[in-house]
């Protein structure tokens, strides 16, 4: 029989006799506290009341308010501590203690102001109290008072002060306490060092860290896990991961912090690989360590790992936070993938975190970077909070999605609702004077930015002034503005003069361009390939010539131009003039259909844009095969029906007659298409595009960039995997955002 039932029966046993002696209830009192039992302990006191029994000294209720006190009975304790006749400092410490675990910092405060006669426990804890609520300068200063009261610190106390210390990276306070800590000869308490470790590394002193650790004759695994997340917290994961290492080698067996502090720094260095390996190992993953993984691959280009990862966690029944959640979402946004975005969507639901001012934001840029800018408004105008972070999303969005005036009118009820913008704003506003033409309203905006909220412009800024100039036809302000320019220009302003020179057929200004783009990184074929086309458009074949050659001798490899389009959860790839695909034949000839209705309706391919020197037959072969137009042609194919969007992704920019293309098919067909190339969406519907048609037309490969969060003209990551994540799902109506996000919730990903 164990002792909880046999204290049970011998409460009941005192319910069946009636009264009982001083002893008896001393015995019970001390037996409910060694069983921790909160409930017979609640019996006992009634018990007590009932028969009006008065204790002789505070042993019984202190007992019972101690065990309150630990099962978080704060109502019970509360109401035990008030009806006492007698206290001592047991007593008052057991509140202290209570009020502490409970984060009631305004009570412990109170508490301990009215003790009679303080103790070293009663400091420790309200010092412990208010370092672990959030309270690190109170937690100083009853340090202080503590000492004036001529009581002697503890080791104890020396670790919550140290922590306090390290809440607020005040190293010179800490520093004072180390200096106690060797006087008081209390250096070789591990939990004093380990504190001591941890406020050195967090304060940027990782080396004086190591030197503590390496004097320490006692370690545990948090010593260890101190020092090795010290090294990521300093941004020196080899050093982490080495000591990674030397921790294995010792008796010491790593935990689940261990675990997630070495993935951080494989994924730090960059050896995603590495990291998935670990990753793999670990037999029992808490959250921290599948958010740590999830995290790393979707801010390492690894998209698709990232799903793959966040379908597992959800097979292993590991509850994703909001972070998570928002990192997956993400990871939808940079693949375009609109239906994993909606999935994932629908999961925030059954998880409780579609509120979540972070998932929130992400779902917001994850239906503007897919091209749904209403079901991103949906969302944005639904939220309960916002800041600046969803402002951004919203107004990039507009602006990336041809919604100029959407975006420059949201921007101003963002600042009638006092919120201050940030330079990711700027680069959303000025981005949408780009696109709309609107040259003086650019440069009010710009100068705003130091005259009106204290921003100093960035490179992203001077390239979105460059861009808005020279398309304007002002490119002598341009240039005039990056010799203004306090910061070296880099290679997003120089390809942006360079973009506007080859849509303008400005060569003197492209040759520039063109050879600082060289000289920054001779191995990047973009600038040879732009400044060769806009040879090739004047007839300068020999320059062209030229170009490639030096190209070869240099080893300069052109990047292929591709489309993908996604058609039931599977990705298809294209190439110009692909004959590889499996129904490569029926979509030539769905192509060369589709190619003739057009030219009934008037359209004519623009073979001026092919830049080689070929007769006309070849290049009307070469421009009627653009990938993006082979992607067209197959998702007519395998979607001839329906108002739903064709939507088709470039990684590069497209071209001026893909683009005619795309307005003739919008309207003859009667079928919307979405095309997301390096540069923005276009949205095409009956004829008419998003982008207005003011958008470089250039006959170009393009420029394309890995988006970093600050950049929103160039998005897409041209080394797009093939090998797409594949995760299947039954087949859906149209629904509007939140009703489709409800719908996908309780699908479940299969991989």
């Amino acid at each position: 029989m164990n002792s909880k039932l046999k204290l049970r029966q011998a409460i009941d046993t005192l319910y069946t006799n009636g009264p009982a002696s001083h002893e008896c209830y001393t015995r019970l009192a001390l037996e409910c506290f060694r069983a921790s039992d909160v409930d017979q302990a609640k019996r006992l006191k009634s018990h007590m009341d009932l028969h009006l029994f008065k204790p002789k000294d505070t042993f019984i209720h202190n007992r019972l308010l101690n065990l309150y006190a630990k099962s978080g009975e704060i109502s019970h304790a509360r109401k035990m501590f008030d009806e006492m006749t007698q206290r001592d400092n047991f007593s008052w410490n057991a509140m202290l203690s209570l009020y502490a675990k409970s984060g009631l910092v305004e009570d412990l405060r109170v508490i301990f102001d009215n003790i009679p006669s303080r103790d070293t426990v009663s400091y420790n804890t309200v010092i412990s109290g208010f370092a672990g609520n959030g309270r690190a300068g109170q937690a100083l200063g009853v340090f202080l008072r503590m000492q004036k009261e001529g009581l002697k610190p503890t080791e104890y106390t020396h670790v919550s002060v140290l922590n306090a210390c390290t809440q607020l990276l005040d190293l010179r306070r800490g520093k004072q306490i180390h200096g106690r800590i060797i006087i008081c000869n209390l250096g070789g308490n591990v939990f004093v060092c380990n504190a001591l470790t941890d406020l050195y590394a967090r304060c940027g002193e990782i080396d004086q860290a190591r030197k503590l650790f390496d004097r320490m004759v006692i370690r545990n695994v948090v010593t260890w896990n101190l020092m090795i997340s010290g090294y990521l917290k300093n941004r020196q994961p080899e050093k982490c991961i080495d000591l990674f290492h030397e921790m294995q080698v010792s008796n010491l067996k790593p935990d689940q912090v261990t675990v997630s502090s070495v993935l951080g720094a494989y994924i730090q260095g960059g050896y995603i690989d590495e990291a998935r390996k670990v990753f793999g190992e670990v037999r029992e993953k808490d959250e921290v360590c599948w958010t740590t993984m999830i995290v790393g691959c979707a801010q390492n280009g690894k998209e698709e790992d990232a799903l793959l990862l966040f379908s597992e966690m959800l097979l292993e029944n590991a509850r994703p936070d909001g972070y998570t959640i928002s990192s997956v979402v993400s990871s939808c946004a940079k693949l375009a993938s609109l239906y994993h975005g909606q999935v994932v969507h629908g999961k925030t639901f059954l998880m409780g975190v579609n509120d979540d001012l972070l998932v929130s934001s992400a779902l917001v840029d994850m239906y503007c970077k897919c091209g749904v800018t209403r079901d991103a408004w949906t969302i944005f105008s639904t939220m309960q909070t916002r800041n600046v972070v969803s402002w951004n999303s919203m107004i990039g969005g507009y602006a990336l999605n041809g919604q100029d005036l959407e975006a420059l009118s949201l921007y101003e009820n963002m600042l009638e609702e006092n919120l201050k913008p940030d330079s990711v704003t700027f680069v959303g506003v000025l981005s949408a004077c780009v696109h709309a033409g609107l040259v003086e309203e650019g440069k009010e905006y710009f100068s705003s930015m130091n005259d009106q909220h204290g921003l100093e412009p960035t490179l992203d800024h001077y390239a979105c002034m460059v861009n808005l100039f020279g398309r304007s036809g002002h490119m002598d302000k341009a240039v005039d503005l990056i010799s203004s320019m306090s910061q070296e220009p880099n290679s997003l302003i120089w390809s942006t003069v360079l973009s506007v020179c080859v849509m303008k057929g400005d060569i003197k200004h492209g040759e520039m361009a063109a050879r600082c783009l060289i000289e920054l990184n001779p191995f990047n074929a973009v600038p040879y390939i732009m400044l060769s086309n806009m040879y090739a458009a004047r007839g300068r074949w020999k320059d062209v010539a030229s170009i490639r050659s030096l190209m070869k001798s240099k080893h300069v490899k052109k990047f292929s131009a591709y489309s993908w389009i996604e058609i039931d959860n599977e990705v298809h790839k294209f190439v110009a003039d692909d004959r590889t695909h499996p129904d490569a034949k029926i979509i030539h000839v769905q192509l060369n259909r589709l190619i003739r209705k057009l030219k009934e309706a008037g359209f004519s391919p623009n073979t001026n844009l092919v830049l080689h020197d070929f007769g006309e037959d070849e290049k009307l072969e070469s421009i009627n095969y653009h990938s993006e137009k082979l992607a067209l042609a197959y998702g007519l194919i395998k979607k001839p029906y329906g108002v739903t969007p064709i939507r088709i992704i470039k990684n590069i920019r497209t071209c001026a007659d893909c683009h005619m293309f795309m307005k003739f098919v919008s309207n003859i067909a009667r079928r919307p298409v979405i095309l997301r190339d390096s540069n923005r969406f276009h949205h095409f519907v009956e004829g008419k595009c998003s982008c207005k048609d003011y958008w470089d037309n250039a006959f170009t490969q393009g420029y394309s960039k890995k988006a970093d969060g600050t950049r929103l003209n160039v998005l897409i990551d041209a080394t797009f995997s093939l090998e797409y994540v594949r995760l299947l799902f039954r087949n859906v109506d149209v629904f509007g955002p939140l009703e489709l996000a409800r719908y996908f919730a309780n699908e479940m990903w299969l991989t």
